[in-house]
């Protein structure tokens, strides 16, 4: 049920507000709110959220990963990761290269077009800190 100014109620059985509640519901409403501004200033440079979170992933490693350390790092399933990749690889951001020491093995490093999306990116976040 919600109060008149649309804020879910949050009482406890007693009718007090229950103050983990709001802060719950203010901090999910506050989430939503960056989210939805993250992905308007992430429209122009063509990348969702997800990709942006690989590709700054990608760049924050000393060597170029490995699929799994990229699902381990970003707390998702490997084939997530292999759906961000088939995408960032499409468009030029990321390729996947042989691992020098283990040819069974595939990293994932970014292209110069990767860098210049990053860039972007960084553009785009400051944009969207301001708000």
């Amino acid at each position: 049920m919600s109060s008149p100014s649309g804020v879910p109620d949050v009482s406890s059985s007693s009718g007090v507000p229950d103050a983990d509640g709001l802060l719950a519901e203010q901090l999910l409403r506050l989430t939503r709110r960056l989210h939805r501004i993250h992905k308007q200033h992430l429209e122009p440079v063509g990348i969702t959220p997800a990709q942006s979170r690989l590709l700054r992933t990608v760049a924050h490693c000393g060597e170029p990963p490995r699929m799994a350390d990229l699902a381990q790092r970003l707390e998702v399933v490997p084939r997530a990761v292999t759906s961000l990749v088939d995408a960032l690889e499409e468009s030029g951001s990321v390729r996947r290269v042989p691992d020098p020491s283990n040819r069974r093995v595939v990293r994932i490093e970014l292209t110069d077009s990767g860098r210049a999306t990053l860039r972007a990116l960084r553009a785009a976040r400051r944009r969207a800190a301001e708000e």
